[in-house]
């Protein structure tokens, strides 16, 4: 199998904090989104920053992943250290990992380790993409008990939330282990219960006289109609197009006015007879 490069990845020095990781993870996955994006081969492009946000932005796996050095290069061909299962991991106790999507070379380094339980029934926090969460899938967990590691379908039913429960049948006659939904940010939307909220970049012209647009939402674009005098900030509701439960979600669509920059002289004559025509002071009342 072929080494990879988180870092080179997602663009980010091997010392970036946190913070920068999930930035640059944001920006990329915005950019490579295979619902927005028009970049040639925009999902193995996804799949691949997604791999990398994954292992990058948990404080476990990424020291891990730097004890393998600067040795190698992307693309060289790759195989774990002999001692690899004893340096990252310890055996014994309930834990599992996902190794649904990822590659060849994430499943050699953490195919057969993952967090630590949360408590006696608790496995950990099966991470999910919003899409997923939404329509439902199946994931294909490693589930390890008392040092044996078995391979488990998972259920993960549509319209999920955070944190909730999924139960796995236990082979120790303990009952049911539990892992937990944590869904992954998405580029796009931000959940709020079961309401989805987005950002919708709007032209000035089509706030002012109103517009038709189409909007991206998690069960397919719809058109939706913009009133003549929308306001940066101003919010739209789009019933019954947020998650699915019942009661099931809104998505709410909040308006971001985007200001053309005025670079060429045209540009910049049209803005002057705007300023000259509207008369308009936008802090008129601003302040007490």
């Amino acid at each position: 199998m072929q080494y990879k490069d988180y870092y080179d990845i997602l663009g980010v020095a091997r010392a970036a904090d946190a913070d920068e990781v999930k930035r640059a993870y944001r920006k990329l996955a915005r950019k490579y989104h295979p619902d927005v994006s028009k970049e040639k081969n925009a999902e193995s492009k996804f799949k691949e920053v997604q791999e990398a946000y994954e292992v990058l932005r948990d404080a476990e796996k990424r020291a891990a992943y730097d004890q393998l050095g600067r040795d190698y290069r992307p693309g060289q061909q790759f195989r774990p250290p002999p001692d690899w299962g004893q340096r990252f991991g310890q055996p014994g106790s309930q834990r599992f990992s996902d190794v649904n999507g990822f590659s060849d070379f994430f499943s050699s380094l953490f195919g057969g380790a993952a967090q630590a339980p949360v408590a006696d029934a608790e496995a950990g926090y099966l991470e999910v993409t919003v899409e997923e969460a939404f329509a439902g899938t199946k994931r294909r967990v490693a589930l390890t008990e008392g040092g044996r590691t078995r391979h488990v379908d998972v259920q993960i039913p549509s319209g999920v939330i955070d944190s909730q429960a999924l139960r796995i049948a236990s082979t120790g006659g303990r009952g049911s282990l539990i892992l937990r939904v944590k869904l992954r940010p998405h580029p796009l939307y931000v959940l709020q219960g079961r309401d989805v909220q987005i950002d919708l970049p709007l032209a000035p012209w089509e706030a002012a006289l109103g517009a038709k647009v189409a909007v991206p939402t998690l069960g397919g674009t719809v058109e939706l109609t913009i009133p003549a005098g929308a306001q940066s900030g101003q919010k739209l509701r789009l019933r019954g197009r947020g998650f699915p439960g019942t009661p099931g979600g809104d998505q709410i669509v909040s308006i971001k006015l985007v200001t053309p920059a005025a670079q060429s002289e045209e540009a910049k004559q049209a803005y002057e007879r705007m300023k000259k025509d509207f008369n308009f002071d936008p802090r008129a009342g601003w302040l007490p």
